[in-house]
């Protein structure tokens, strides 16, 4: 068997894991990384890049409709509706997603980092056997990043099947269901429902919660539960799924009132042609007993704020650990970071405020506190709030229609920003500005102090921050 030696090994390319071997790779560290699937993860590969492929062909199609009716949109008209080939669809998506993964091998390859491909199977925490017989290859590390990721949760009364499916099948189907029904109204199934209901099929989405999205603020959801309602989208709230019955070609979804779950008169069922099953995702921490991490009683690897496992040279990053935010970009600041302390670098993971965003139709987005978390904190809280209605750049870009705004959240006696929400079409493209003032510790006279560029939906940054001050310009 051929035995390779390595400084850092990294098991797994995903956000995280790609992003710490190439870091660790122009910190001059023999790097090898090892990827059962492709590099990229479920990020590129099966999970947000694909889906806002399809996201943004789904806004296309229905903006097209508009154009193909008799008085046709914006002065545009088209001769007759559009058509869409799912086929093809999922075929320019794959190109996409081809494109981006061999960048990230590419960007390895540069950085000096071997890439191994198989799957990691540890024969203790610093050794990993990958391949079969004459085949194998083992790897002994001086230090090893674990990136192994997550994976979609299965209902144990609802398996998988070709009728069941989770978001990865849910990107990949080549024929549009009739009526798909979402089993969790949370980002996942309320992107992937939308985006289909844009495409054309009738979509019903069941959740347990008292409301989907149940993560925001009612301030924050409300636009979106509107415009749910607005595409005809049926919403299921209060209810827990019970089940798939199939008669002959035909499936079903068996649900109940949460009120009534312990009575089996009282269950429902919605024929479906599709059911997607988004009610989150589990750490994929199978097979890494012989490593002697610990996990908690979840199946997360617990780490400290430097993502050092119990293990001395072992760390682990992303969805696999008791850090609680399962984000790409979580994943990726964090495989630079123990790149850098494994380099020597005194670094931790103390972030002010991680941006969390839902990709829906409208966007919804959110970081640092909301005003009734920062109340709860005991803060004194003031706040300010902008519509996309009154921004001449949402205009026009009809973004505006979905009754969105922006929401600054800060304190009153020093007027310190704790937190900046949105809601609204393109909405996600200002988090970047939002995050940076929180991490630099900004207050409202500094945003109210920078001169925002005309006309951009930036300007709304700037009066939500004139409006907790009291003196908002472009709104009455």
């Amino acid at each position: 068997m051929e035995v390779k030696k390595c400084q850092v090994l990294v098991v797994g390319a995903g956000p995280g894991g790609y992003v710490a071997a190439i870091r660790a790779g122009q910190l001059g560290l023999n790097t090898i990384i090892v990827e059962g699937s492709r590099a990229g993860g479920t990020c590129l590969i099966r999970g947000c890049i694909p889906s806002k492929a399809l996201i943004g062909v789904a806004q296309q199609f229905q903006k097209l409709a508009k154009y193909a009716t008799d008085a046709g949109h914006q002065g545009i008209t088209i001769p007759g509706p559009a058509e869409i080939d799912m086929s093809s669809m999922i075929d320019w998506k794959e190109g996409i997603v081809d494109r981006l993964n061999k960048g990230v091998e590419t960007l390895l390859g540069k950085a000096g980092v071997e890439l191994v491909h198989g799957w990691a199977e540890f024969q203790d925490a610093k050794t990993v056997k990958v391949g079969e017989g004459s085949d194998a290859v083992l790897i002994e590390a001086e230090n090893v990043i674990l990136a192994n990721g997550s994976i979609p949760i299965e209902l144990p009364f609802m398996p998988y099947d070709e009728n069941v499916i989770s978001s990865k099948e849910a990107l990949e189907l080549r024929e549009l269901p009739e009526h798909l029904v979402v089993v969790g109204g949370g980002y996942i199934g309320l992107e992937l429902g939308i985006t289909y209901r844009m495409l054309g099929s009738k979509v019903t989405v069941i959740e347990a919660m008292d409301s989907v999205l149940p993560i925001f603020d009612k301030e924050l959801r409300r636009p979106l539960e509107l415009s749910l309602k607005k595409q005809k989208i049926t919403v299921k709230t209060g209810v827990f799924a019970k089940g798939v019955e199939k008669t002959g070609d035909k499936i079903s979804v068996k649900y109940v009132d949460k009120k009534h779950a312990d009575d089996e008169s009282k269950i429902e069922s919605i024929e479906a042609d599709k059911i997607l099953v988004t009610v989150g995702r589990k750490p994929r921490s199978q097979g890494l007993e012989n490593t002697g991490v610990k996990l908690d009683e979840r199946g997360f690897v617990m780490v400290d704020n430097q993502c050092r496992t119990n293990m001395k040279g072992v760390y682990a990053i992303g969805d696999l650990t008791d850090l609680g935010e399962m984000l790409a970009h979580v994943a990726s600041f964090q495989g630079e970071m123990v790149a850098e302390i494994i380099s020597g670098k005194n670094r931790i993971y103390d972030p002010v405020a991680v941006p969390a965003i839902v990709f829906t139709e409208p966007e919804v987005v959110s970081v640092g506190m909301s005003p009734d978390e920062a109340k709860d904190a005991g803060h004194p809280v003031i706040t300010g709030k902008f519509p996309l209605g009154a921004n001449g750049r949402a205009l026009t870009q009809e973004a505006e229609k979905t009754a969105g705004f922006v929401r600054i959240v800060a304190r009153e006696d020093d007027h310190r920003v704790l937190g900046v929400q949105g809601v609204g079409t393109h909405i996600a493209e200002l988090v970047g500005e939002w995050t940076l003032a929180l991490e630099m510790g900004a207050v409202l006279e500094d945003i109210a102090g920078t001169i925002h560029a005309h006309p951009t939906m930036t300007e709304m940054t700037h009066e939500a921050a004139l409006a907790s001050l009291g003196h908002a310009i472009h709104i009455a």
